[in-house]
């Protein structure tokens, strides 16, 4: 089972039901879960709170989570985050984008509350190894 007890994870989706079950399932995991609905959002959060790990959609208003995660990227105290795409976009040539965009993983939606944890965990070991 997926070990997320203290981490601060941050989820960055504009949809409410995509963000309530990730919400629920870290919450269950012992993670303390912060949300945003924008990239606006989600920086003005980071001044704040940094997170273990973010969850971010690719395409929300004001800016896309490919815009975001170049923002994130380009501080060098947000650097190492890893940060997890959870998308709608699920064509392999997608998959290919987002990976090569400099996402650390990519989970496609909908996300299931089975795996979710585990598929995350997983992205996260292949990370670090």
């Amino acid at each position: 089972m997926a070990d997320f007890a203290g981490w601060n994870v941050l989820i960055v989706d504009d949809e409410p039901d995509n963000v309530g079950v990730l919400e629920l399932v870290f919450r269950f995991h012992k993670a303390t879960v912060f949300m945003a609905e924008s990239g606006k959002e989600c920086l003005e959060r980071m001044k704040t709170v940094v997170p273990a790990l973010i969850l971010m959609d690719i395409q929300m208003p004001e800016m896309s989570g490919y815009q975001l995660l170049a923002v994130i990227r380009s501080e060098p105290r947000w650097q190492h985050i890893p940060i997890i795409a959870v998308t709608a976009h699920v064509m392999s040539s997608d998959q290919e984008r987002i990976l090569a965009a400099g996402f650390d993983g990519y989970i496609p939606k909908p996300v299931s509350t089975l795996t979710i944890a585990k598929e995350v965990s997983d992205i996260l070991q292949a990370v670090r190894s």
